[in-house]
């Protein structure tokens, strides 16, 4: 990776982490939905991130969130397994040819379907562990689906909105 790219992707870190920090910690929608955009940073790097590296973004990236929600170490569990399951999920859908180097798996760049197939199994899994984590066993089963599946659906389209207007497509040199 070059040092450019390392600047480009340093720069989105902090991004996310204001965004999610300053502006979307108090967005809850009807109780149930809340948006945890900074998943799409682990999200959107490239895939050949190895392990061990992605592991230390991810949680260094939810312990800085943790700070500021204070929420001792919730986010950085739950982004810490996104990150151990994000490799692994990425050779499972991997397509016959293969996947173009250095370039991001953003909606843009793989296209709507693989996107969705791709990206909404990890957030569901991230906010399955960040809400049964913070409830552990104290609120009943449907209240933590409802809290699951509404926040899951307000991440993934905040998300896509997001990518849709501030990313671009990236070209394969």
């Amino acid at each position: 990776m070059t040092t450019v790219k390392i600047l480009k992707y340093s720069l989105s870190f902090f991004i996310y982490f204001l965004v999610q920090v300053f502006i979307l910690k108090d967005l809850v929608l009807f109780g149930y939905a809340f948006s945890f955009l900074y998943v799409f940073f682990l999200l959107n790097l490239p895939h050949e991130v190895p392990t061990i590296p992605l592991l230390l973004i991810g949680f260094f990236l939810g312990l800085l969130i943790d700070l500021f929600y204070d929420s001792f170490g919730i986010h950085a569990a739950s982004t810490v397994f996104l990150a151990f399951v994000r490799n692994t999920w990425i050779k499972v859908i991997m397509p016959t040819g293969g996947y173009d180097d250095n370039v991001p798996p953003t909606l843009l760049n793989m296209g709507i379907g693989w996107y969705i197939f791709y990206s909404l199994p990890l957030i569901l899994i991230h906010h399955f562990i960040f809400f049964y984590i913070d409830s552990l066993g104290t609120q009943l089963y449907l209240p933590l689906v409802i809290r699951v599946l509404s926040s899951l659906v307000f991440t993934f389209l905040l998300g896509t909105i997001v990518q849709a207007i501030f990313y671009k497509k990236e070209r394969v040199v």
